[in-house]
């Protein structure tokens, strides 16, 4: 599966980094037999639509000695594919399910990847011990876009950038995330287009910056936060 790679030239890896994207791979499908990581179930899906569509941001971005938040990690998605890829980068895996933290613990000792942190708490909680502490925030498939902007904001520092991994539908979410990003005092700096090859489909990643220091007020508890977006 790892040959899947090769359509995508400007991800460049050596055989250690290989080995570790099919062994993730490999665990992950492993576990998803026993709780539910990941719908991709099949080594093509995983390594197409999970390992690649994390990889995508690479084409433009140097995040070599960054400190990086994915928030809401899941099954480590992106978080530990780019931790794979950028081995000087420190990377924070923020995942409240309990379960699945301890999955991503495991992940990180397995792969030995000693640039991963796992913490096991909620964006609301978490944010008291690591306010504006962030270079980049990374989250894909947690939640629609105005809901994500109040959740990772507040973990940049002033200047740093969301990257939101979204899908056809992101035009949509950004329109109704107007009133968020001038609450937060952000910006929509860059809309990346991307192709996943093998099955055609279209994938945008959507660079957000930070531009002055988010209010204490934010973020709110979630149930406010799911009950009215900004």
């Amino acid at each position: 599966m790892i040959e899947l790679l090769e359509s995508y030239p400007f991800i460049k890896i050596d055989e250690n980094q290989k080995n570790q994207l099919v062994s993730y791979m490999e665990l992950t499908l492993k576990a998803n037999e026993s709780f539910n990581l990941t719908a991709n179930d099949t080594k093509e899906s995983f390594m197409i639509k999970n390992i690649i569509d994390s990889l995508l941001i690479v084409k433009n971005l140097d995040l070599d000695g960054k400190n990086i938040l994915d928030l809401g990690s899941g099954a480590g998605l992106p978080g530990i594919p780019l931790a794979i890829y950028y081995k000087n980068t420190n990377f924070t895996l923020l995942e409240p399910l309990t379960k699945r933290a301890n999955f991503l613990k495991e992940i990180a000792q397995k792969l030995g990847l000693k640039n991963v942190n796992v913490v096991n708490d909620r964006a609301e909680i978490f944010i008291k011990n690591a306010r504006e502490s962030f270079d980049f925030v990374t989250s894909r498939a947690v939640s629609r876009l105005n809901i994500l902007l109040e959740l990772s904001i507040p973990f940049l520092k002033v200047g740093g950038k969301l990257i939101a991994y979204k899908g056809i539908n992101y035009q949509e979410e950004i329109n109704e995330s107007k009133n968020a990003l001038d609450l937060l005092s952000s910006k929509i700096i860059a809309i990346e287009e991307e192709n996943l090859v093998q099955i055609n489909e279209k994938r945008y990643n959507i660079f957000i910056q930070k531009n002055q220091k988010t209010s204490q007020k934010y973020p709110r508890e979630y149930r406010l936060i799911k009950k009215k977006a900004l």
